[in-house]
């Protein structure tokens, strides 16, 4: 499954004037991402506003990007849901429609005690072919996944990873230390990426690769070829531009950024806003000091 890549972005959702889906832009922003060094692009993952998107919306997304990516990259769709019901209708919607994996969110709001999180996970997998990468973000979902559900998890052929943002390394280096070797961890939080590396993780699922895509993909390149050093400076580098990316809710700063360097994709949908007038000048200030790789 070394094919899915180890620098992937969790794309924005571009929306129009009217707030309506732009899915020509979503197709243009995923290409130019694909030219700075993603080596594919999560679709409708929280990034993407999927609490706001709406099942046909989705559908219509995935099948968009993917024919404008093709065999250029990878397209990981985020068909999780809190109803295993409508996850599992969702995933094999999304591999008809020809995606080359699925991202699953732990179930939100029902607060799932862990054998039933194993068993909403077992059986999305069991309903498809596609290779399924789990999703842990506590902070989101106020559930977690647990490191030795994730490594049960792990044992099932087509669970091939996990987005791990917890920011728990003790959890993150178990599930590395515990799981199938094959089994892919990537880092969830862009500040996670180089320590998540560090005790042997695969790669990250990004917010800031929209905007430094080459640069993230230096630092990993840096790590997987033992140059630990550059790697640090790289890590060190950006870690303003992770700061301010998360100065709110994701993705609130990283669509004002997007605007403000040329690349528009709208505002997020209700209930998020664009962020306040000093988190804007922070982010234009931010984004002065660097020398960005996204293809505007």
């Amino acid at each position: 499954m070394a094919k899915l890549g180890r620098l992937l972005t969790a794309m924005v959702t571009p929306f129009d004037e009217d707030g309506k889906v732009n899915y020509e832009q979503a197709k243009k922003l995923a290409l130019a991402l694909l030219d700075s060094g993603s080596d594919g692009v999560v679709v409708v993952g929280t990034t993407g506003e999927s609490p706001t998107l709406i099942r046909d919306e989705e559908k219509h997304l995935f099948a968009e990007v993917k024919s404008a990516v093709g065999e250029r990259g990878v397209v990981v769709a985020g068909t999780g849901s809190n109803s295993t019901t409508e996850a599992l209708e969702a995933t094999k919607q999304a591999e008809k429609i020809g995606v080359d994996a699925c991202l699953l969110v732990v179930p939100y709001y029902n607060k799932p005690t862990q054998e039933g999180l194993y068993e909403h996970f077992k059986t999305v997998a069991e309903s498809t072919r596609l290779p399924c990468i789990l999703y842990n973000v506590p902070g989101r979902t106020v559930a977690g996944l647990s490191a030795d559900t994730a490594i049960r998890l792990s044992r099932i052929d087509n669970i091939v990873g996990i987005k791990e943002a917890s920011s728990n390394f003790n959890q993150i280096a178990r599930i590395i230390s515990g799981a199938d070797e094959d089994f892919l961890v990537y880092s969830g939080n862009d500040h996670d990426t180089l320590p998540v590396l560090s005790v042997g993780g695969y790669g990250v699922i990004s917010v800031a690769s929209h905007l430094v895509g080459l640069q993230i993909k230096g630092m990993i390149n840096s790590v997987a070829e033992g140059r630990i050093e550059e790697a640090g400076r790289i890590h060190r580098g950006l870690l303003p531009l992770f700061d301010v990316l998360f100065a709110g809710a994701n993705p609130m700063p990283v669509k004002y950024a997007l605007d403000q360097v040329g690349f528009q994709v709208g505002k997020p949908r209700l209930p998020l806003t664009m962020p306040d007038e000093k988190t804007m000048v922070l982010i234009r200030d931010t984004l002065k000091e660097y020398k960005l790789d996204l293809p505007v």
